[in-house]
């Protein structure tokens, strides 16, 4: 599965089987995270086996069901942007999850966050974490906003890049799929901001890291 098809393919899912995440899977995984952390600067953690942090009425309400694998995503509490940074790296590990055949999904509320597993030193902030694990099924397609919702550019004006960017922003999981996002062509360069509300900056990395992703340029 190539990037491109990983994004198209890749769906939030809440209810696992119990197969464990093991073998060169797992180890690849771990790999990739302390890469990630590497070129961050973040403490991302990957916790298996642990059936304590959606095991709470909030989870249960969630419909989350043999969630028991998650990816911490945690940073320093003066980390500049460590929502954003926090959101595109995540996402990066999120899209090679599912290429290697790992089913995801965001949780921002509904996990307990006392009961997390992860090391978060008193200089450290846990800011979401991704359940991960084979999924029951792939998830289903969601709703997306119109094109030109998040984007004032003329599709008919658009290069074929920058297109292919904006579709795989569309793609992106968002909180509560709200899409609080504007995407620009600015002098050649595409800029994405976050409009205002809860997680926003959060989603903000998501959906960059997508729009790279899919069009193969950088953006800010």
């Amino acid at each position: 599965m190539t990037l491109k098809e990983a994004i198209k393919e890749r769906h939030s899912v809440r209810q696992y089987t119990d197969a464990p995440i093991a073998g060169e899977t797992r180890a690849e995984l771990e790999r990739l995270i302390a890469h990630c952390n590497e070129l961050s600067g973040l403490h991302m953690q990957l916790i298996c086996d642990d059936p304590d942090c959606f095991n709470t009425l909030l989870a249960h309400y969630g419909k989350f069901v043999n969630a028991v694998n998650y990816i911490a995503l945690v940073g320093r509490k003066d980390f500049g942007k460590l929502d954003e940074t926090a959101g595109y790296y995540g996402q990066r590990i999120v899209l090679a999850a599912q290429q290697l055949g790992l089913n995801t999904c965001w949780v921002a509320g509904t996990f307990g966050r006392g009961k997390c597993k992860a090391q978060v030193g008193p200089d450290e902030k846990l800011v979401c974490v991704i359940a991960i694990g084979y999924g029951q099924t792939a998830g289903t397609k969601r709703k997306s906003k119109p094109m030109e919702k998040i984007c004032p550019v003329p599709e008919d004006e658009m290069p074929v890049w920058f297109k292919n960017g904006v579709l795989g922003a569309l793609m992106a999981p968002t909180a509560v799929n709200q899409q609080k996002f504007r995407i620009t062509l600015e002098n050649g360069e595409a800029v994405i901001t976050a409009g205002r509300g809860m997680l926003t900056q959060l989603d903000l990395g998501i959906v960059k890291y997508n729009f790279e992703a899919a069009s193969g340029h950088r953006c800010r």
